[in-house]
């Protein structure tokens, strides 16, 4: 018997309580810096510098984190469903969890490319150093989607979030575009179950079951409503 297939779209809220924190706070500072001094084209040509020592640090705390009990469960549900995870974080929490499809749609902070292609990508576990240079003489550069940068996986993510049969959105605000947009392809019949502390913005869909919980706590209770438990 085939299994139905669970699509789940995560973001900083599941990473959180790994001790990462979450990307944006309210006075839109990142660890202190400014977005857009660090996460943007503009702040790249500006000081390379300080994007990469940005980035060093965001990898050494990745490094040290470990998948926490949310992540865990979601690798457990693979015995139950066909389940493909879609996540907003740069983290690889989720594979070492032990979750078999993941698709990155902001880029993998454990990989590197050059600033010339952004279609190359390279493991990366060190810190990156300004003149590290690819092959093709560019300077590396985090493997990162920034803002004012297009969001490719965008496209292989639509196909994924359409044949859903249950849909379940993790500890996003749904603010950052495009990857807000894409409950919106989640067909209407589809139950769509949403676990935050505080349930973001959803009124306007159909079959909307909320948990409102941290994602550790709130996936115990989407096994119970999957009555898997």
């Amino acid at each position: 018997m085939q299994k139905q297939k669970l699509v789940v779209l995560t973001g900083a809220g599941i990473s959180a309580e790994s001790g990462l924190r979450t990307f944006r706070d309210s006075d839109g500072l990142w660890e202190g810096y400014n977005i857009e001094d660090v996460a943007t084209p503009r702040g790249w040509r500006k000081d390379p510098q300080m994007v990469l020592d940005f980035y060093n640090m965001r990898r050494r705390d990745v490094l040290a984190a470990a998948p926490n009990a949310a992540h865990k469960a979601l690798a457990d549900l693979e015995a139950h469903f066909d389940v493909h995870i879609i996540t907003q974080n740069v983290d690889d929490l989720h594979e070492r969890a032990g979750s078999k499809k993941v698709l990155h749609l902001h880029g993998e902070i454990l990989k590197m490319r050059s600033e010339k292609n952004e279609h190359k990508s390279y493991t990366i576990k060190k810190d990156i150093k300004l003149g590290d240079k690819a092959a093709d003489g560019g300077q590396y550069r985090p493997h990162i989607v920034w803002f004012e940068e297009p969001v490719p996986m965008i496209e292989q993510a639509i196909p994924i979030l359409y044949d859903a049969d249950v849909f379940v959105l993790i500890g996003t605000s749904l603010a950052v575009y495009p990857a807000a947009g894409l409950v919106d392809y989640v067909r209407e019949k589809v139950t769509k179950y949403v676990i935050d502390k505080s349930i973001p913005p959803v009124s306007k869909y159909k079959n909307v079951v909320p948990i409102e919980m941290p994602a550790t706590m709130g996936v115990v209770e989407l096994m119970k409503m999957l009555k898997l438990t």
